[in-house]
Order: C-alpha cells, then structure tokens, then sequence
C-alpha cells in the first residue's frame, strides 16, 4: 500500500508559520486553513515548524505535509462523520538542525501570520543566552531571534495567533519577547518595531481532538486505499475567539469561509463560559469518575451514578454562575453535555486528571464562590468535587513517581512536585491517625493552592469532610449517588 503522497506540488505561497506539527493544530487551524483554501478565500500555504527537537517533522515531510483527518460526533442526536485530506501543510522545518533554513522562512515577504500551540508552558521567559546561528530554548525565546532577523531584512511586522490554553496569550508572549529583547540587548528600534508593527491576538480554541487512531488506523488504511500515518481524529464541534482588531477578517476569512470564529474586543465572556461549563465540569466529575472504575469521558456520561452528578453540575450549579444571556448559556451547556457523550472523542479520565489541583482552582472553585453567593449554599456537585479530589490524591511517592489506589486497582497521580509532596504527606498522617476531619482542614487551609483559605467558606469543611469519609467507608459510588 502506498504512502500517502501529492500528486502535484503545492503551489500556492506560504502566508502562514505554525510552532506546533501536534494533533490539535492539524485538526484546528490547519483545517480551517484548507477550508479557506477550497473556497478561494485564502490561497495560501502552511510550513510547520517543530518547537522540541523530537517531533514529527520527518514523517510530515514524508507525506508531503498531507494527512487525513477524521471529525465524528453527535449533532442533533445523530451521529456525523466527515473525512477529508488535508493539503494546506506545505512541509515541517526542525530549527535546531535547520535553523539557518527557519530564518529564511521567518524573512519570506509571503509569510504574514504565525500561529503556535507549544502547550500551556510554552509561552513563558527563562532567562537564556542569546545564541545567533543556533535555536534557542523556548518559544518566546526562538521568536525574537527569528524576528529580529526579519526586522534586520527590512521585511514588515506580522501577525501573531497563538492557541496556547493561557489567559491573555497574545500578550504574554508579546511581553516574553519584549523581556529577551531587553535581557540580550537587542535594539531600542527593534523593540520599538516589534510593538508597533506587529499585532499580538489573545484567542481561545475549543475543539476536542482525539489525534491518531491507534486501534483502527489499519482498518481505516484499508478503507482509503493508502498508507497514512498522520491520521488525525476531532469532533465536529469548532469554535475559536480572536481578541483583535475586525480588520483581521479582511485578511484571515475565516468567518467568510462558514466557520466558528468570533473576532471581538473582549474575549472575557466567551473564556468565562468555556473554562466553567465545559472545562469546569470535566475537573469536578473526571476523578470521581474514575476512583468508580471508569475510563473514558462518553463511558461517564453513560453511568447511571456518575452521568447524573455530571449533569446536575453542569445545569443546576455551574449554569447560574455565567454571567452570559440564558439561551446562550442554555445553547452551550447542551453541546457540552453533546460532546461528553461523543463515543469517537476517546477522551481518557486520567488525561484529563493532570495537575487537578491547579485545574479545580481556575475552573471549579470561582463557580462555587459564585454559587454559595447567589444562593447562600453550597453547590454539592461542586463541593463534592474536592472531596472526591482529595480522595483521587490520597498517594503514594516513589522515586518522584506518584501512585494512588482505588477499588479497581492502581492509578498514576501527575502534578507538580510540590502538590504530590503535600498531599503524600496528608496520606502518611491520614493513614496514621484516621483523622479526616484534620486533614482536611489542612488541605483546605493551603493558599498556595487555592490562593484562599476554603475552610472560610459556610459549611465546605464539614461537607468535604462528610463526603470523604463516606467515600472512605461506602465507596465513591454511593458517595456521588448521596448528591444527587
């Protein structure tokens, strides 16, 4: 069976640098991209550039940038799939073995926008050394040396689009930038350039993406008829805010093109809804979930138990706390509850669990703060979130490696050294005395993880206390089924 390959070469110019060759990006922009392209809106090319070392820049260019990519869902209560190949990757460049090739990419006149997804702590300043002729470190790092060889060329500013899961992305790594130019001694005028003519969006991206289809890659290569080992798999949902000037979409057509895209002032309100009902509501039910045995996300929403505590958090406790117009929040809450039960999105609870003590704090804790105002009472789904957290982070440390245990067996615990330290603590004097009630307060008294005392909340110790150590004695089935 063949590789996957273009028949004829692509023609159209690069208008587009992407850090980032993952699934996410392929499934997102590089789609919408080709979508722009089939209707003549856009015309012009992507080049990928890797931003670690390791990557999958070789295979990208062994299939000439073309992948298939696979959207499945639900929509209207039936299920939809769409298949297409995607040919707006022109080829990847890996700048730490090509890097004098990345900064004549970064100097063609073609090029006008870069996108990045270089994950969550990509966009950050780390002091290192200005390096001229070798790659730096990180990201932010990489785009001043290449911009400031464009600026050198005399080549104008560009348009920078990153789809990093951070507040204010666009002007994070603006701000990065600025601090290198500083910290290398570059150029007033070039720092004054990188202001003034170039533009910094802030965005945030919503789509699901699954990535390679491991168990069904050979039978879906059957059906193609080619070798394809790029195949990327999303959901049909799409939706992605622009936090810039309207005149974007004379140059980015996106939203002529059909698709979900907003440009706005103020993305606050669209990141609000986002991060409460859709990413709020996987923190609070995913550990619970899987202390119960399960293991994917549609699997939970299936549970006769775990399916209804995930809907009352979502209806009946986060719903109040957006402060959106209630057939927009009523629209969003119903594709939320659409796309958790979506069976293709193969989206792993332990995936989700990473660094759940940082995740509660941004995404669960400020609908419940908002709740308990309102309504002068606690959210109980909500609250029963940090009940069964804690009992997801009751562990073991190892080597650096933490594991906890639950009925059905062991489970890897990820997060940061400091949050596994404490809470392998908690444990050892949990295990010690049995005293719940103590460790809770400890744990709800922690500021550096919450940035406030929980204990100062109305009633949240002896609910969380209560519902630990029902968990601890019932099982977190009949835990969850004592909320609803």
């Amino acid at each position: 069976m063949a590789l996957l390959k273009r028949e004829t070469p692509a023609n159209l110019p690069v208008k587009v640098l992407q850090f980032g060759e993952g699934n996410f990006l392929r499934a997102f922009i590089d789609w919408m991209i080709n979508e722009m392209n089939k209707q003549n809106k856009f015309n012009g090319m992507v080049r990928l550039i890797q931003p670690l070392e390791k990557g999958m820049g070789e295979m990208i260019n062994a299939q000439d940038g073309l992948y298939t990519l696979i959207l499945r869902g639900i929509e209207n209560g039936k299920v939809v799939e769409n298949r297409e190949i995607i040919q707006s990757v022109k080829d990847c460049l890996n700048p730490y073995h090509q890097w004098n090739e990345t900064i004549a990419a970064f100097c063609e006149d073609s090029v006008r926008f870069v996108f990045s997804n270089t994950t969550e702590a990509g966009i950050e300043y780390k002091e290192e050394p200005y390096t001229p002729g070798a790659c730096q470190n990180t990201y932010p790092a990489k785009v001043t040396a290449l911009l400031y060889e464009r600026f050198k060329a005399g080549k104008k500013g560009l348009i920078f689009i990153p789809c990093e899961l951070i507040d204010k992305n666009g002007a994070n790594l603006r701000e990065c930038i600025l601090k290198y130019i500083k910290l290398w001694e570059l150029p007033a005028e070039y720092a004054k350039w990188v202001q003034e003519e170039n533009l910094f969006v802030n965005t945030l991206v919503d789509r699901i993406v699954a990535g390679y289809p491991r168990t069904e890659a050979k039978d879906l290569e059957k059906e193609f008829g080619y070798e394809d080992n790029l195949i990327d798999c999303g959901e049909i949902f799409h939706f992605f805010v622009i936090e810039g000037p309207q005149a974007l979409a004379d140059e980015l057509p996106l939203k002529e093109a059909g698709l979900h895209v907003v440009i706005t002032d103020n993305q606050t309100p669209y990141r609000t809804r986002k991060v409460r009902f859709l990413n709020g509501a996987h923190t609070a039910n995913v550990l619970a979930a899987s202390l119960g045995g399960l293991t994917f996300v549609d699997e939970m929403m299936k549970d006769p138990v775990f399916g209804k505590v995930i809907r009352k958090s979502v209806n009946d406790e986060i719903f109040h706390t957006v402060n959106l117009p209630e057939e927009e929040k009523r629209f969003f809450a119903d594709s939320v509850i659409e796309r958790f039960e979506n069976p293709f999105a193969m989206h792993r609870l332990l995936s989700i669990s990473l660094n759940s003590v940082s995740k509660w704090k941004v995404r669960v804790l400020p609908s419940l703060c908002d709740y308990v105002a309102m309504k002068k009472e606690l959210p109980q789904c909500l609250a029963f979130s940090l009940a069964a957290l804690i009992r997801f982070y009751m562990l073991e440390l190892k080597d650096g490696a933490a594991t906890g245990t639950a009925d059905n067996g062991s489970y890897p615990v990820s997060d940061s050294p400091d949050v596994l330290e404490f809470f392998a603590a908690q444990t050892t004097a949990y295990k010690a005395d049995k005293n719940a009630a103590a460790m809770i307060r400890n744990i709800l008294a922690n500021t550096s993880f919450w940035e406030m005392d929980l204990n100062s909340i109305p009633g949240m110790t002896d609910f969380v206390t209560e519902k630990f150590e029902m968990i601890e004695a019932q099982g977190i089935r009949a835990a969850a089924e004592s909320i609803l």
